[in-house]
């Protein structure tokens, strides 16, 4: 595979930093593009991993960083901003990576992710799947406040991946959401997993052992569903 670092330009002056990982041999026409959660950046071991799997098993993929990440801030942008950062991404990997792609896929870890499902969900950004790695469902163990509405008015299909120890997705709450849903969805849980997917040393798997995983069940997902 081969990583190209590129700068997106976005509104003004302003432009952020992404990585487009393609495939050194047979490259498909559907494309991953993967945003990060509100903690972490593209460089997060996990969306590194998570790129390159695609990316060797034929997938072109592009992770991107938000602007507040960009300025080494830690507070995440206004939703506005995230949004306008999501669809800059998605034009470059459509019209500017010269990947030819006609179908891309929307990704994220948690925060990245549930911006790309509003997004869908207001016709904003027009991808064919969703992928959640990490789907905050709601505060740090807080039940009362689901970030739920706006899945049920998406119709194309989700592949969520959970951990079983994440304090943000409650996993018999998500099951209930996802049996609301009328999109067609897969859900990949991760034994011991927190949202992040890191798991207790005391299970004896290595961290890239679990970022495998994650590749591997989506590549199957994709090729399964597309």
């Amino acid at each position: 595979m081969e990583r190209q670092r590129i700068t997106i330009p976005l509104s003004g002056e302003e432009s952020i930093s992404a990585v487009l990982t393609l495939p050194r041999n047979e490259t498909k026409n559907l494309g991953v593009i993967t945003a990060h959660g509100a903690g972490n950046d593209m460089e997060q071991a996990l969306l590194v991993a998570f790129s390159d799997g695609l990316a060797e098993a034929g997938y072109p993929a592009l992770r991107f960083n938000f602007p507040y990440k960009e300025k080494g801030l830690k507070a995440p942008d206004r939703p506005e901003k995230l949004e306008n950062a999501w669809a800059a991404a998605y034009r470059y990997f459509r019209e500017g990576s010269g990947a030819g792609l006609t179908r891309i896929i929307a990704a994220g870890k948690s925060m990245g992710g549930r911006v790309a499902s509003q997004m869908v969900a207001d016709k904003k950004l027009p991808a064919q799947g969703l992928i959640f790695l990490g789907y905050p469902l709601h505060p740090a163990g807080d039940l009362s406040k689901l970030r739920d509405a706006h899945l049920y008015q998406i119709g194309i299909p989700m592949l969520f991946f959970a951990g079983t120890r994440d304090t943000l997705c409650d996993l018999a709450t998500l099951q209930g959401v996802l049996d609301k849903m009328s999109a067609p969805w897969d859900l990949e849980i991760i034994e011991g997993g927190d949202h992040s997917f890191r798991i207790p040393k005391s299970m004896g798997i290595p961290e890239s052992d679990i970022h495998t995983r994650l590749a591997e069940k989506t590549v199957q997902w994709l090729e399964e569903t597309f």
